[in-house]
C-alpha cells in the first residue's frame, strides 16, 4: 500500500472512529513513523465544522497522541542509544543536526520543532533524550509546541473543510512563510549580535604638532 493509499484509507475511517484514529495517528507520527497526522487533523477539523466530532475530543485526542508519542521519544533516547539512527545514514544525519540545534537553542528548539519543522520533531526527541536535556523544559516546550500545531491544523479542517486539499495546500504555504520569516528574524539578531560584538575602531587623536 503506497502512503496515497494509505491517507486515503485513514480519511476514510476518521467517520467511523474519529478521536480514537486520530489520537494513534499523532502518536505514531512523533516517533517518526510515516502517516498523514496533519492532514487527519485538518479532516477532524472538517468533521467538526459539520457537526458530526466534538471540538474538544478532537483537538484532546490530537493533542494526547502527540504529547505521548514525543514523551516515548525522549525516553528512549534517554535509555537506550541503540535505538538512536547509525552515523552516516539519512536518518542520523538527521539526529545529528537535531543534536546541534539543542546545543543552540534548547527548549526553542523542542518548541518550534513541534509545529514549524515537524519533520525534525521525532528525532529532537530523541536527541533531546540522548543527550540529557532537562525533562521539564522538554515538556514545557513541548506542550507548547503541540498546542499551536493542534490549534491550527484543527482550525484550518474547521475552516476550510469542504476542501481538504486547499486546507493542506494553505497550511504548506503558511509554514513555508513562517519558517522563511523566523530565518530572517534569526539572520537578523545574529547580525546584530555580531556588529555589537564587533571591536571598535579608535578615535583618531589630534596631531599637535600640526
Amino acid at each position: 500500500m503506497s502512503f496515497s493509499d494509505l491517507s486515503d484509507w485513514l480519511l476514510a475511517q476518521v467517520p467511523l472512529y474519529g478521536p480514537w484514529l486520530l489520537g494513534l495517528t499523532t502518536f505514531l507520527s512523533c516517533l517518526a513513523i510515516p502517516v498523514p497526522s496533519s492532514l487527519m487533523m485538518i479532516a477532524s477539523g472538517a468533521f467538526v465544522a459539520s457537526g458530526d466530532l466534538d471540538l474538544a475530543t478532537v483537538a484532546g485526542a490530537a493533542f494526547t497522541g502527540a504529547i505521548l508519542g514525543d514523551q516515548l521519544g525522549f525516553q528512549l533516547g534517554r535509555r537506550a542509544e541503540r535505538f538512536l539512527p547509525q552515523p552516516g545514514t539519512r536518518r542520523g544525519a538527521l539526529v545529528d543536526k537535531a543534536m546541534a540545534a539543542l546545543r543552540r537553542r534548547g527548549a526553542v528548539t523542542v518548541f518550534f520543532t513541534r509545529w514549524m519543522f515537524s519533520a525534525l520533531g521525532p528525532w529532537v526527541n530523541l536527541a533531546a533524550g540522548a543527550s540529557g536535556f532537562a525533562h521539564r523544559r522538554f515538556t514545557l516546550a513541548d506542550l507548547a509546541g503541540e498546542a499551536v500545531w493542534v490549534t491550527a491544523y484543527v482550525g484550518l479542517g474547521i475552516t476550510f473543510g469542504a476542501n481538504l486539499d486547499a486546507a493542506a495546500e494553505l497550511a504548506g504555504n503558511a509554514l513555508g512563510l513562517l519558517g522563511a520569516g523566523a530565518a530572517a528574524f534569526a539572520f537578523g539578531w545574529w547580525l546584530w549580535h555580531a556588529a555589537k560584538r564587533a571591536p571598535k575602531a579608535p578615535h583618531p587623536t589630534p596631531d599637535h604638532d600640526a
